[in-house]
């Protein structure tokens, strides 16, 4: 397998559009690396720039160490699932799996070989002579990756390939495409809009924005550590809670008023709000860390309106109405909840996150991209 490094790659469409701002990172060596952010963000050109389906405007890249910018796909060593499936209509399973190594000369007992090899890994044997019309979606899909699989490339690329299939389909994939890589050791690039599948799939996650790549990190360094608001609020599902908070200083507590709740900081967060005395911040928290308490002491809870309540077998999801904010808290399944209901949340400061409001970097950890 091999390393791909991208060193400051930029891409700028026609009209002055930049799709991607000086995307610098490394993929290692049998390394799954997944993109991940909204439509939009530069993530699939950025996968269409190492494939070569896309010039560079501007930057290097180097897959294996060789300088791959004017080398053209064909030559460049590696394979690529498409969102669409891409497969031949009029073609067999098999010949569809088969045709790429056809074009490059290879014999047909080498073909052979490597075809129903892919298609043991992939449990698709008894479709080899079946043609894409008569497959199921999630079919369709082991098809796409077997084609890949057969070429024995230096790197995998994945363009969001599981968002044509159903909710069930795609963890079930998720799951055979991790344990795809394993077995191969592959180095792989996956680009996805679902922060779930980047979360439980990657090694390393690239959050990107706006053709920004805001951080880079294992998952739970992303959930457990986010730069700013926006990785904040992207990574985890539900997504964090954000409430304005006012900064004041009362004797020789630092106070954060939410309007609705009140609260002392103490330790590590008084310091870093300190220089906010008389202006506002953002207090984040995340929806599995609020708890369900009506005999809370006053000072350590927000209160409010339950709004919607989403049973969801293992666990409940209420949207409470602070007044001045809608929060989400994530529940244990039994605790009974109706719209309407008067609710009092736990929302431990230590589980809270400072961000400044007009950066949105978040201040409570040290921030910094890491490549």
């Amino acid at each position: 397998m091999a390393t791909v490094e991208l060193r400051k790659i930029t891409k700028v469409f026609d009209g002055n559009v930049t799709a991607v701002q000086e995307a610098d990172f490394t993929i290692n060596d049998k390394e799954f690396v997944v993109l991940v952010g909204p439509s939009g963000c530069g993530k699939s050109t950025t996968l269409r720039m190492v494939a070569g389906l896309e010039d560079i405007t501007s930057g290097e890249l180097y897959i294996d160490g060789k300088l791959v910018n004017d080398v053209p796909p064909k030559d460049r060593d590696i394979a690529m699932v498409f969102q669409n499936y891409a497969l031949y209509p009029h073609m067999t399973v098999y010949d569809n799996m088969a045709f790429g190594l056809k074009i490059r000369k290879f014999q047909k007992e080498e073909i052979k070989k490597r075809v129903d090899e892919a298609a043991r890994i992939l449990d698709i044997q008894q479709l080899l002579e079946r043609k894409p019309k008569a497959l199921s979606g999630g079919q369709r899909q082991r098809v796409a990756v077997g084609r890949a699989i057969v070429r024995h490339p230096k790197v995998f690329l994945f363009d969001e390939p599981l968002s044509n299939l159903d909710a069930k389909l795609r963890v079930q994939m998720r799951a055979e495409i991790s344990s795809l890589h394993h077995r191969l050791q592959a180095t792989l690039i996956y680009v996805t809009h679902d922060q779930v599948e980047a979360m439980t799939m990657g090694d390393r996650i690239v959050v990107m924005k706006d053709g920004l790549i805001l951080q880079i990190g294992a998952p739970l360094e992303l959930y457990n550590k986010p730069v700013n608001r926006f990785v904040a609020g992207f990574i985890g599902s539900p997504p964090m809670n954000f409430m304005t908070v006012s900064i004041s200083e009362e004797g020789k507590n630092i106070v954060a008023d939410e309007g609705n709740f009140k609260r002392t900081l103490t330790g590590g967060q008084a310091e870093i709000a300190r220089p906010y005395i008389g202006r506002q911040m953002v207090l984040g928290i995340r929806p599995e860390d609020m708890k369900y308490d009506m005999d809370a002491e006053e000072g350590t809870y927000i209160d409010g309106e339950v709004d919607v309540v989403e049973p969801l077998g293992a666990e409940i999801h209420i949207y409470v109405n602070t007044g001045s904010h809608q929060v989400i808290a994530r529940l244990a399944p039994d605790i009974q909840m109706h719209v309407g209901d008067k609710v009092k949340l736990l929302m431990p400061l230590e589980k809270t996150v400072l961000f400044d409001i007009e950066t949105e970097k978040a201040l409570s950890v040290e921030a910094g991209i890491k490549a």
